[in-house]
């Protein structure tokens, strides 16, 4: 087996937890601490103001000159300044808010991730034994049996992974009441970040990451996130900077785009092909776009290359602008090893390392896809449709006649048997009926230095 198999259940768990951050306020404890100086508090006010009139439509010059001030003004309490919020948290979207209030109206910043960073070394020294534990269980050999089917039989057997993954099922093909047959979009989202921000890694990004041989098993690959409702409009692709500038105006979007742009930047100078040297940390960045307005997914079901599903038509003098959009995933090469890398896949070698390449890929700057509102003429209202069906808590339903008309993979059941033997990881699992996933019992001392890059040799 070309890695150890090293016990799962560490380095994603914290990602998902943060449970070993390096020093950071999160942003609601620094308002609080605002709201008790008063001249903190006035400015703060008017900032609040300004964001949310700004949501509703253009400030006008005068406004937005006050509403500059008043930023600049509050660039003197630092921790409003220097605070992050947790992702995945439930005051997640109150802790953004805080962020952005804040920066208002600033356009170079959305390479900053708003979240809480992770100390880099920790990450760089448990990062590996997580990774290399699902990409050597996804490389058992099986049989020739489908790998992303496999994946679906080993969340059936663990409960929360098939509960939670029958619940976004279920909310994305539930017709919504009242529309012409379509879905509830939004609740599809948040069911969609629901499982991916609860189950543990080694089940959802075997779902995601799982590496195909064939056009069906990439069919089931790209069919994981239901694209039908997720992402896909009946209209055709969207502009990609319509799609982006709706992504803007939602705090929870743009967050989650910032940082994925953030802990995916690619770089020619390391073997990785990431800037930060963490493959791991960008696939979770990755992960945390499904479930927005900008959902990524796989481009077709012969390859691993994943794409917005959007289009440079009618882009203008922006064309440039818009192909950093598309460019941002598919020509992305931190995030293309990243997800070769967990499919068992050779990595593409980047120029500047100590490996010898193959080939020379030019150094990619990190996109700055955001620009200037008033910069920004195509018409979004492509995109209104998006918020017209109102969020609702109904009952969940039976939707296997439905399946088909939404584009999903039906479900795998626990009362199936799995096709595969008890040595397998859905063996272990089943055995283990309705617990948790294994708990870590070698101490990370144990991982070789050589496994700290993308190649792992016992």
């Amino acid at each position: 087996m070309p890695c150890m198999m090293i016990v799962l259940g560490i380095l994603m768990n914290v990602l998902s937890h943060g449970s070993v951050l390096a020093g950071s306020i999160d942003c609601q404890e620094a308002e609080r601490g605002c709201v008790q100086d008063q001249g903190c508090m006035g400015v703060y006010r008017v900032l609040e103001y300004c964001a949310a009139e700004e949501a509703v439509s253009p400030l006008g010059p005068d406004a937005r000159g006050e509403c500059l001030e008043a930023q600049s003004a509050l660039q003197q309490y630092r921790p409003l300044q220097a605070c992050k919020c947790q992702r995945g948290s439930r005051r997640e979207e109150l802790c953004l808010r805080v962020y952005w209030t804040v920066r208002f109206a600033v356009y170079d910043e959305y390479e900053v991730s708003p979240y809480e960073d992770l100390e880099v070394e920790f990450v760089r020294h448990i990062e590996m034994s997580r990774m290399a534990s699902i990409m050597a269980a996804s490389s058992l050999p099986l049989d020739g049996q489908n790998q992303c089917l496999k994946a679906a039989q080993d969340c059936g057997l663990y409960e929360k992974c098939g509960s939670l993954r029958s619940e976004y099922v279920v909310a994305c093909t539930k017709r919504a009441p009242g529309s012409d047959g379509s879905c509830n979009r939004q609740k599809c989202h948040r069911a969609l970040r629901r499982f991916l921000e609860r189950v543990p890694e080694e089940y959802s990004f075997a779902l995601l990451f799982c590496p195909c041989s064939d056009a069906l098993c990439g069919e089931r690959r790209r069919k994981t996130i239901v694209p039908s409702c997720s992402y896909e409009e009946r209209d055709g692709k969207p502009n990609c900077l319509s799609l982006q500038g709706y992504c803007a105006r939602d705090e929870l979007c743009r967050s989650r785009l910032a940082d994925f742009q953030h802990n995916c930047q690619p770089s020619s100078h390391s073997p990785s092909g990431c800037m930060r040297e963490s493959g791991a940390v960008c696939l979770k960045a990755y992960a945390g776009l499904i479930g927005t307005i900008m959902t990524p997914n796989y481009a077709n079901n012969l390859s691993m290359d994943v794409s917005q599903w959007c289009s440079c038509e009618g882009s203008g003098n922006l064309w440039q602008d818009c192909l950093h959009i598309l460019h941002m995933f598919h020509r992305n090469i931190c995030l293309r090893n990243a997800i070769n890398y967990l499919g068992g896949s050779s990595p593409h070698l980047v120029e500047s390392t100590t490996l010898p390449p193959r080939r020379h890929a030019s150094a990619t700057p990190s996109p700055r896809i955001f620009q200037d509102k008033d910069k920004i003429n195509v018409n979004v209202n492509i995109l209104s449709e998006r918020n017209s069906v109102s969020v609702e808590d109904s009952e969940e339903e039976e939707v296997e006649e439905e399946s088909q008309e939404f584009n999903v993979i039906p479900l795998y059941s626990e009362k199936e048997k799995s096709s595969v033997g008890s040595g397998t990881r859905g063996g272990h699992r089943g055995a283990a009926g309705h617990t948790a996933p294994m708990l870590p019992l070698l101490p990370l001392l144990l991982l070789p230095a050589s496994m700290l890059g993308w190649g792992c040799q016992v």
